[in-house]
């Protein structure tokens, strides 16, 4: 089964790989959206749920839970995921980069008694993150198309791909017991339901306020993303690319 998946990935991959699309600067207003009938039905249906399960209670969450334990919920969820991202180094040819993150790993995941203290960022390493879609992007596949998708959120066709492809490149969950991968499964929750407290008031103003929430929502995950990938520099100082963490609504 594991193997079917692994094929499945790699076929949403050649896909993206094969699309030949505009650049974030050759589509009309930088943006390609062919699926923006559908993406905008997906919008709808992500921001009910957020409305019904999430705006209350993620702000309820991050008054209610104490900062030090969200700080060592993020720590641990941060160490568990490290070993994707020194896979993903690894691919994108930044072999210092996934030595260090090796090392934050180890140190971590020891004298962080299994992550729950950053002690490596004390010792000069700091977080550092990527993922495959970023891998997709050092290999020169296209952004593809803006899409939405379903409780996730904002995305691209080459994300999309990239998101689908992480869920088997971290070698920690085929060493992890069942019971530990649902605990790991439930702290990446609980950080992101935390999140979305944490950012409650932005994020209420892009969902709730907007004139148009899927297109403001677009707009920033596009700018955000691209900054992030050295693509685009960013389009407005009214906006920070690096200020909000769309991902999950």
């Amino acid at each position: 089964m594991t193997l079917q998946r692994a094929f499945f990935a790699m076929a949403l991959v050649s896909a993206a790989g094969a699309c030949s699309v505009p650049g974030p600067n050759e589509a009309p207003d930088g943006i390609w959206d062919p699926y923006e009938a559908s993406n905008r039905k997906i919008h709808a249906f992500n921001t009910g749920v957020d409305e019904k399960l999430l705006r209350g209670s993620g702000q309820g969450l991050s008054n209610a839970v104490p900062q030090d334990v969200r700080i060592v919920v993020g720590n641990f969820v941060d160490t568990t995921s490290l070993p994707k991202t020194v896979v993903n180094q690894v691919l994108q040819g930044r072999l210092g980069d996934a030595t260090k993150n090796t090392l934050r790993f180890s140190i971590n995941a020891t004298m962080g008694f299994a992550g729950i203290f950053d002690v490596a960022a004390d010792l000069g390493l700091p977080q550092d993150e990527t993922d495959f879609g970023e891998t997709l992007a050092v290999w020169g596949v296209p952004e593809g198309a803006y899409m939405e998708l379903p409780l996730y959120g904002p995305s691209t066709e080459r994300d999309t791909a990239g998101t689908v492809v992480d869920f088997f490149t971290n070698p920690l969950d085929y060493v992890l017991t069942t019971p530990q991968k649902r605990f790991k499964t439930g702290a990446w929750i609980f950080d992101e339901v935390q999140d979305r407290g944490q950012y409650s008031d932005t994020v209420d103003s892009v969902l709730y306020e907007s004139a148009d929430s899927y297109a403001q929502l677009r707009l920033m995950y596009l700018q955000n993303r691209r900054f992030e990938l050295g693509e685009e520099p960013p389009a407005s100082e009214e906006i920070d690319p690096l200020a909000l963490d769309t991902e999950g609504f």
